[in-house]
């Protein structure tokens, strides 16, 4: 190995300790609480060495926030690949997502906030991270119109808007508030029960006459939701 190459990998292994530094910080405070300093203690480096490859925090951040996406598309393209049907694939795209932020809830955290106004839309990262988000939705968007090629997903559906009501309802079921939790919890479900009520609904109103399903017939590939809720207890009594 020449000089070259050797700088350039010890270059390379030196910007990943920062992010690596920087992400441990970040999972464990909040964006305002983690400073430039802190992350060069991290790594045992000085604080302008940091700069020389990162411009700002917000910079960092956004690289972590890229991890957690490319994490999110894998999983998707995971789904896209299975050998099922459309609307198969959609449910399948729903539960790893909801596997996504039970794995990794740092990273989604992470992704809503920086989806927030607190961020510069002129960091360059911001429209790689938008692409990657974009091409997520894309590959559910493949699905819906798998679906609708092999008959299982409804024909009058447009695959476009259909993909954004689904990536929305992920990201805002997700990424709820505790205090919309514990409204939830207050009518006696659980939080897990209130995110498979969702593809309860879901699934029958996307998929077609003639192949109409519910999600226990998804059991065979692989999806799985929590109990339905008691009947009982799906409306208090005034």
């Amino acid at each position: 190995m020449g000089i070259a190459d050797r700088r350039q990998r010890e270059k390379e292994q030196r910007r990943t300790e920062i992010i690596d530094a920087a992400e441990r910080l970040f999972f464990s405070r909040n964006y305002e609480d983690v400073s430039m300093e802190d992350i060069a203690r991290g790594v045992e480096l000085n604080k302008a060495t940091i700069y020389l490859y990162f411009k700002n925090k917000e910079a960092l951040y956004a690289t972590i926030v890229l991890r957690g996406i490319e994490i999110l598309k894998e999983k998707y393209m995971e789904c896209m690949q299975k050998q099922v049907s459309g609307i198969v694939k959609v449910a399948l795209m729903g539960q790893a997502y909801y596997q996504f932020s039970q794995e990794y809830p740092d990273y989604l955290r992470m992704i809503h906030f920086y989806g927030s106004e607190r961020f510069s839309k002129e960091n360059p990262c911001t429209a790689e991270i938008g692409k990657g988000y974009g091409t997520c939705r894309l590959i559910l968007r493949d699905a819906i119109l798998e679906g609708i090629d092999d008959g299982t997903i409804r024909a009058d559906l447009d695959p476009f808007l259909t993909s954004m009501y689904l990536m929305i309802s992920f990201m805002g079921i997700l990424s709820m508030e505790n205090k919309w939790k514990i409204v939830i919890e207050a009518e006696g479900f659980s939080y897990e029960q209130y995110t498979s009520e969702f593809f309860r609904f879901i699934i029958p109103a996307i998929s077609s006459e003639s192949h109409k399903m519910d999600v226990k017939d998804l059991a065979a590939f692989g999806f799985f939701l929590t109990e339905p809720a008691e009947p009982e207890k799906k409306r208090k009594k005034y």
